[in-house]
């Protein structure tokens, strides 16, 4: 029987989970929202939740967790600067999931999560980016 035993393994080994999951995680950050398969949308919801609860903290112990998990980057400041202050009068439910049909070659249910209350302008954008860049890559996207 599946009693007590909490998530899904995915075909993977431990370090390749934990790294998918990193790797998911710094993605939706980044960009607020993202597309993936619904088992992985839903076992993502709660990494992303306690990250997000960790940025609402604010304080050096909850910086230094999440760069445990996400190492240094510019997702954990824009966890810090950005995320956590938007939900600060909000209890949980950082993250939305929703369902966006089947994939075409293998028919895998796939899914949408974006964090409520969505920066709509965040998608691609790099936190702390120069303009000069910044306006390449937009300029890049519309081309």
């Amino acid at each position: 029987m599946h009693h007590k035993i909490k998530g899904r393994k995915f075909g993977r080994h431990t370090g390749h989970r934990r790294a998918l999951f990193k790797n998911l995680s710094k993605s939706l950050i980044l960009h607020e929202q993202i597309t993936t398969t619904l088992p992985k949308a839903k076992d993502l919801r709660s990494v992303v939740e306690k990250l997000i609860t960790l940025g609402k903290r604010g304080d050096l112990h909850a910086r230094r967790q999440a760069m445990q998990y996400l190492g240094d980057s510019p997702e954990v400041k824009k966890l810090f600067d950005v995320v956590g202050p938007r939900y600060v009068n909000r209890n949980g439910g950082y993250t939305r999931v929703l369902k966006a049909g089947f994939r075409f070659g293998d028919c895998a249910p796939m899914a949408v999560i974006e964090l409520v209350d969505r920066d709509l302008l965040a998608k691609g954008a790099i936190v702390g980016a120069k303009s000069g860049a910044s306006e390449v890559k937009q300029g890049a996207l519309s081309a």
